[in-house]
């Protein structure tokens, strides 16, 4: 892994690859300062809006102390790989894990999805697939598909070749009691941060991965990984988004306010720990345990020669999933989590400070 904390101008960016999580945050503070004016429209009546902009989910208040927890979420450019082996039967998996995921960690129960399928062209096989991937992963996260639109746009999807474009996303509900709402606000220093294993890249950093991969190693989805024979390129990148939903639960009804954030790592990786941060709470991530990265990552550090601050910043690295807990239970929850067979480790700890702090082959990186 590469040691260097900034990238130099020989050095490969998300950003380069034609992502700008710099970017995308402005747009995100201009949406943030629009819609939040539509909060006040439901002041005083059903539906009531809970909470800041820019969590993991939206929370609206709907009687009986209970929330309703909303998410909009896709599957994004992983679509493409799939498009590229014909192969579609986990990118459904994949955005049941991206909404369910998120919604656990606001400490809702995910209840029900409905999907966007738009595709340039009708194929019912590659539909077959698709669902069938949505079914298995409704299954894990125990949810229900209620509905969706299915949108044939060919003057607008495009695919890796003709006929097979598509684009698949999807807006979910949860549900969650106020007093068991989890925003971060709970957190204390000296918090212990475990961390749940990830399948693999997940469903975050394509563009970049893809960059890599095909353009600049010149490797298609089907030969091995240039270090890794016996690994797929393809194989590899299709890994259907592990789905914490089962265990993660299973904490907040054993320990229910000794956990004190939740944080999915998914776009923008370790920098979503930020999420568990809100107005007015000073305190930093002191990550000082991470596990040594999986073949993928390093082989994509390796092809583009990316910094190890860049690639925290984009990839889960290992990490899909992080708890913030008393420290207490930090065994109770491991035991748990291993139960349920998902490996876990005490990754760090909350800290006096502003920051995200990685400590990687001894150096220290701020995110």
């Amino acid at each position: 892994m590469s040691d260097q904390n900034t990238p130099n101008n020989d050095q490969f960016t998300y950003a380069k690859s034609g992502v700008d999580i710099n970017a995308q945050k402005s747009a995100h503070k201009i949406i943030g300062e629009l819609i939040t004016k539509t909060y006040l429209f439901r002041q005083g009546k059903f539906g009531e809006i809970i909470g800041e902009y820019g969590h993991y989910a939206g929370l609206i208040d709907i009687g009986n102390e209970l929330c309703l927890a909303m998410h909009v979420d896709g599957v994004g450019t992983k679509v493409m790989i799939a498009q590229m082996m014909n192969k579609y039967d986990t990118i459904g998996i994949d955005l049941i894990a991206m909404h369910a995921n998120d919604l656990i960690c606001m400490g809702a129960e995910p209840v029900a999805l409905e999907d966007y399928l738009a595709i340039e062209t009708v194929n019912n096989d590659v539909i077959y697939q698709i669902m069938k991937g949505l079914v298995e992963g409704a299954k894990q996260a125990q949810m229900a598909i209620i509905g969706g639109e299915t949108a044939i746009m060919p003057d607008i999807i495009k695919g890796t070749s003709p006929g097979n474009g598509l684009d698949l996303s999807g807006m979910s509900i949860g549900v969650v009691n106020k007093k068991n709402v989890i925003t971060g606000s709970n957190i204390k220093i000296n918090d212990t941060i475990i961390g749940i294993m990830s399948s693999g890249i997940h469903s975050n950093g394509y563009t970049l991965a893809r960059k890599a991969f095909f353009d600049l190693a010149k490797l298609s989805p089907f030969d091995p990984l240039p270090n890794y024979p016996d690994l797929i390129v393809g194989n590899e990148l299709l890994k259907p988004t592990k789905i914490y939903v089962q265990p993660i639960l299973s904490l907040l009804k054993k320990f229910n306010d000794k956990i004190h954030g939740l944080a999915h790592i998914t776009g923008g990786a370790f920098t979503k720990l930020n999420r568990l941060r809100p107005h007015g709470h000073d305190f930093g991530f002191l990550l000082n345990n991470l596990p040594k990265a999986p073949p993928i990552f390093k082989e994509i550090q390796n092809i583009t020669n990316i910094s190890d601050k860049e690639m925290y910043k984009t990839f889960n690295m290992g990490i899909g999933f992080c708890i913030i807990a008393d420290p207490s239970i930090q065994n109770e929850i491991i035991n748990l989590l291993d139960n349920f067979n998902f490996s876990s480790l005490i990754i760090g700890k909350i800290i006096k400070s502003n920051k995200i702090i990685l400590h990687l082959n001894e150096n220290k990186i701020f995110l």
